[in-house]
């Protein structure tokens, strides 16, 4: 199944789940925000950076209308998967979500402490290609600065924590065993960066999309086990304290064989010099 990783919007479940505070189920195909698998709670001091999309009007107020995460890369700029800010994932037009927000500095959803705030302009990656999942990125302003010590340091082209074999860290608020248990507090998992070669054999070509060298990093465990899963969409995957890759797609979640699949953030910088 092809699987970005976002809480998808589904009409009538949206208004169940305000009601009886059960986590939005994601029909196939999945969007890319999913939540850590082989993870385990982390203190958003120690990583500001990390942020949550919410839309309380779109997601319910049970986890404060998160469904996809975010990075800082700037103090008023946000990072995140392009697919979360689609009509697929939102169910209604990006221009129809009049809250949507960012949670900077809050682990713990349930929780008031923290900053929510409001986004005030979305910019969508031209060159996104929603089949094969390439170019996956948006960028938010927020109508606030953050502060300085928020924004992480985005990895250059020929960035050594690009090889494979790299410690590496995704985060998130999303499906902690891929049976839509929804995390309450921000996750991180340890995963490594795997090399080209295996992800160009697992996702040739195919419904769940295809693994593009140029635009993507690949990460996880052979063997499955920690990966990012439904909800971590557009979170970061951080390697020696640098920002490498958002949480973009795969198939499943935790699955031997299926690793994660990340939006390459040296491609990105070079989208953003072209059409930001």
């Amino acid at each position: 199944m092809r699987r970005p990783f976002a809480r998808v919007w589904t009409g009538a479940l949206a208004l169940m789940a305000a009601a009886a505070a059960l986590p939005l189920a994601s029909p196939a195909p999945a969007s890319a925000d999913s939540v850590v698998i082989g993870g385990g709670p982390v203190q958003a001091s120690d990583s500001p950076w990390a942020v949550a999309l919410s839309s309380r009007d779109r997601f319910g107020g049970t986890r404060a209308g998160q469904f996809c995460g975010g990075v800082v890369i700037g103090r008023s700029t946000v990072l995140t998967a392009a697919h979360c800010v689609s009509e697929e994932v939102l169910g209604v037009p990006l221009s129809e979500v009049t809250d949507l927000k960012v949670i900077a500095g809050r682990g713990d959803l349930r929780a008031a402490d923290g900053a929510e705030i409001p986004v005030r302009g979305v910019w969508v990656n031209p060159e996104y290609d929603s089949y094969t999942n390439s170019g996956d990125v948006a960028a938010l302003t927020l109508a606030e600065p953050l502060p300085e010590g928020y924004v992480i340091p985005v990895a250059g082209r020929a960035d050594p924590a690009y090889e494979a074999g790299t410690g590496a860290a995704v985060y998130g608020w999303g499906d902690t065993t891929g049976s839509g248990n929804y995390a309450r507090t921000l996750r991180s998992a340890r995963v490594q960066v795997l090399s080209d070669a295996v992800c160009e054999e697992a996702y040739p070509g195919s419904a769940d999309g295809t693994y593009t060298a140029a635009t993507m990093v690949c990460a996880g465990e052979m063997d499955g086990r920690r990966d990012a899963c439904q909800g971590d969409s557009g979170g970061p995957l951080v390697a020696h304290g640098r920002l490498i890759g958002l949480v973009s797609w795969g198939s499943g979640c935790g699955r031997a064989g299926s690793p994660g699949v990340y939006t390459r953030l040296s491609d990105v910088a070079r989208v953003m010099r072209v059409y930001g």
